[in-house]
């Protein structure tokens, strides 16, 4: 089992063989997709979604709806191997997953919301949740969850609280784009203090796998 953090909010998953790679989106470098078998996308945000990754690799896409109907505009090359995937649905990329919830975290009242699923994937009995840009907590057990840590559409305090709620043992930061390397040690801390001791929490370099 392999898990590697790129840059913002994608993450690479290696287990027996295969590659799955979740949301290479406009903060992350095109290898990130090299030798990929399948890419999941979790909503249609640039940070999360960029048309030039998934052209730039053959692998099967993986996704919701919205993101789906994108890509027909975008990338209709890339569309001809996109594969909907519902809230809820059980679905195969090469690493067995599950899709979890259907919106977006809220942004402002005043805004739409976008829809979002986020992604459970068993890593040989070791679950990764990546939740996109939601909040929603699983009904399953995580063991690994990939935690935004800093947004537009949350505070610090929504970040830890989510964290706490899903009770993942450990804890790998992404979504880590938006504030400065002086703000991100300050979110660290919060992190590091408040999630209970039963729990780790680590920002990693781009490019670096999970301990």
């Amino acid at each position: 089992m392999r898990i590697t953090k790129f840059g913002h909010a994608c993450v690479r998953l290696e287990h027996e063989g295969k590659v799955v790679v979740v949301d290479p989106g406009m903060f992350t470098d095109p290898e990130a997709v090299d030798g990929a078998d399948a890419v999941v996308i979790t909503h249609e945000h640039p940070d999360h979604y960029l048309p030039d990754h998934l052209a730039g690799t053959d692998a099967p896409v993986f996704t919701i709806a919205a993101v789906a109907a994108k890509i027909r505009d975008d990338a209709p090359a890339v569309a001809e191997r996109v594969t909907v995937v519902a809230p809820g649905e059980s679905f195969d990329p090469g690493i067995p997953a599950e899709s979890v919830g259907e919106l977006h975290a809220v942004i402002h009242p005043d805004l739409p919301r976008f829809f979002n699923s986020g992604y459970l994937f068993d890593l040989g009995g070791t679950t990764v949740y990546h939740p996109g840009d939601s909040l929603t907590v699983p009904e399953q057990r995580v063991d690994v969850l990939c935690v935004p840590v800093c947004a537009p559409w949350m505070r610090a305090a929504e970040g830890v609280d989510f964290a706490r709620a899903v009770g993942a043992p450990r804890n790998l930061a992404i979504h880590d784009r938006i504030y400065s390397e002086a703000g991100l040690r300050i979110v660290d801390g919060h992190y590091g203090l408040l999630l209970p001791e039963t729990s780790t929490y680590q920002r990693i370099a781009d490019g670096a796998d999970l301990d």
